[in-house]
C-alpha cells in the first residue's frame, strides 16, 4: 500500500507559478511511477505528468509541457509538480496517484492505470 498526500494548491493570477506537493509513504517508492492528474468541473480526469520515481524518467502533456516541471526528491519521499505560467484553463483539483512499474516501463497517461490516489488539492487561477 502506498499513501499520498498532496499540498500547495491555492490561487493565483494568470502567469503567476505555484509547486504541488505530494508526500509518500508505505511500500519502498523505488518501484513506482508517480502521476499528476487534473479535473475541472464537468471534464475529465486529465493526465498532467509522470515521473519513474527510482530513474528521473518523465513524460508530460503537451498541453503543460515547458510550463510544468515534475520532480521527485527520494530522501522526502515527496514528488512536486512546479507549475509555472500558469493559465485560467490549468484550473482544477489537482491529485497524485501511483502505481508499481510493470515490465515495460510505461508512464501511462491512463488514470486507471494508477491504483493509489491522494485526496486532491484545488488550484485556481483566475484572470
Amino acid at each position: 500500500q502506498v499513501q499520498l498526500v498532496e499540498s500547495g494548491g491555492g490561487l493565483v493570477q494568470a502567469g503567476g507559478s505555484l509547486r504541488l506537493s505530494c508526500a509518500a509513504s508505505g511500500r519502498t517508492l523505488n518501484n513506482i511511477v508517480m502521476g499528476w492528474f487534473r479535473q475541472a468541473p464537468g471534464k475529465e480526469r486529465e493526465f498532467v505528468a509522470g515521473i519513474k520515481w527510482a530513474y528521473g524518467i518523465t513524460r508530460y502533456s503537451d498541453s503543460v509541457k515547458g510550463r510544468f516541471t515534475i520532480s521527485a526528491d527520494n530522501a522526502k519521499n515527496t514528488a512536486y509538480l512546479q507549475m509555472n505560467s500558469l493559465e485560467p484553463e490549468d484550473t482544477a483539483v489537482y491529485y497524485c496517484a501511483a502505481f508499481f512499474i510493470n515490465l515495460l516501463g510505461i508512464i501511462y497517461n491512463d488514470a486507471a492505470r494508477y491504483d493509489y490516489w491522494g485526496q486532491g488539492t484545488q488550484v485556481t487561477v483566475s484572470s
